[in-house]
């Protein structure tokens, strides 16, 4: 496995995103069960799902690929990923007519998801990265 850096890579990027959905699933699964789950929803869960774990994951590999560790922090780079996965969630919402939000309402949740993207990271991302020796 040493000689495939981008394997792993998008092993450790894939791996957070995909415990955390299965928990949203979980819980979405539990609500859809008693019938309080808005029309449409379901949609909604798609694009998470397939999505967000499998660019986690290409985003890691860019991280490698790009060879930026010493110049630009993990931290730094994780945290623009919000910056293609808020503009692409109001997208599909709009698309599906869904109307959760628009990208009016979505701008504020930007810096703040670019934080928790930062931090997750920055501890979580770099500490698998260090595991599985990509520095």
């Amino acid at each position: 496995m040493k000689s495939h850096p981008y394997l792993r890579a998008y092993m450790v990027g894939v791996l957070l995103p995909s415990w955390f959905l299965l928990v949203v699933l979980a819980a979405f699964l539990l609500i859809h069960s008693t019938g309080r789950v808005p029309p449409r929803l379901e949609i909604a869960i798609v694009f998470p799902m397939a999505v967000v774990p499998n660019l986690w994951g290409l985003w890691n590999v860019l991280y490698a690929r790009l060879e930026l560790r010493g110049r630009v922090s993990i931290g730094v780079f994780g945290s623009l990923l919000p910056l293609i996965l808020i503009p692409a969630g109001v997208a599909l919402a709009s698309t599906f007519s869904l109307g959760f939000y628009t990208i009016l309402q979505a701008a504020p949740l930007v810096p703040i998801a670019m934080a928790i993207y930062y931090l997750i990271w920055k501890y979580a991302i770099a500490f698998l990265n260090r595991i599985v020796d990509l520095g």
